[in-house]
């Protein structure tokens, strides 16, 4: 039986993952939270599932790779800095970082990857996201996902071309931009839509978050497939073949 271990445990999406693992048929190898024994947790584990925060990623990390475990990262709100050590981590294991693991918004992105590859930038794209008021990052890293995703599909670099947090007078929307709005309050657990907005028309592409239990769903079945893979940095798009 497979056996996963989860770090940050304590939290509304640990007991969620704690859920799916028993509903997968797979054994929960424990948890840990601030504080905790990554390194005991990553010695009985098969896999590590790490939905912490961006501050324990580097102590995650070294604690799978001196165990030789894979590990699984949904946590979001990571910078340039964190993915240098996903990638550092990728040399010895198998790494699967991603800003949302539901199935169905991994689908979302390659269905607004393909959006974007064919139509041309006089159709203006726009990642509009919704989320409960306690979330502490913007845009959410799903935003940024399907944001990356419209990016490849143009052929463009994201970062160049992100226009966030508009205010006040900013001019025309410059051609070939691609937008984030975010919005908080109550309970959401996730909405994201992609516009993509021409002129006398426009196509919105949209996944709605009802439970935290997709997530979990999501990241359990990425962590048993990323079991016995080769060292190196995977997708959730490679776990349904995409």
């Amino acid at each position: 039986m497979v056996r996963i271990g989860i770090i940050g445990s304590a939290g509304r999406m640990g007991q969620a993952l704690a859920d799916a693992v028993a509903a997968a048929g797979a054994e929960l190898a424990g948890g840990v939270d601030k504080g905790g024994d990554v390194a005991a947790l990553a010695a009985r584990s098969d896999v590590l599932v790490d939905f912490s925060s961006p501050h324990a990623l580097e102590a995650n990390l070294d604690a799978a790779v001196a165990a030789g475990v894979p590990i699984l990262i949904g946590t979001t709100g990571l910078e340039d800095r964190h993915h240098f050590l996903c990638d550092a981590a990728a040399d010895k294991i198998a790494v699967l970082q991603t800003g949302n693991t539901s199935l169905g918004v991994t689908l979302l992105a390659h269905l607004v990857r393909e959006a974007a590859s064919r139509l041309g930038d006089d159709w203006d794209i726009e990642v509009v996201e919704t989320h409960h008021r306690m979330k502490v990052d913007a845009p959410s890293g799903t935003a940024l996902l399907l944001g990356q995703a419209a990016a490849e599909g143009r052929g463009i670099d994201l970062a160049a071309h992100s226009e966030r947090g508009r205010d006040g007078i900013t001019g025309a929307r410059k051609t070939g931009a691609v937008g984030f709005a975010s919005l908080r309050g109550g309970s959401v657990a996730g909405d994201h839509t992609v516009y993509f907005l021409g002129d006398d028309e426009r196509l919105a592409l949209s996944h709605l978050a009802e439970n935290r239990r997709i997530f979990a769903k999501g990241a359990v079945r990425g962590a048993q497939w990323l079991i016995g893979k080769a060292a190196g940095r995977y997708t959730m798009p490679e776990v349904l073949g995409l």
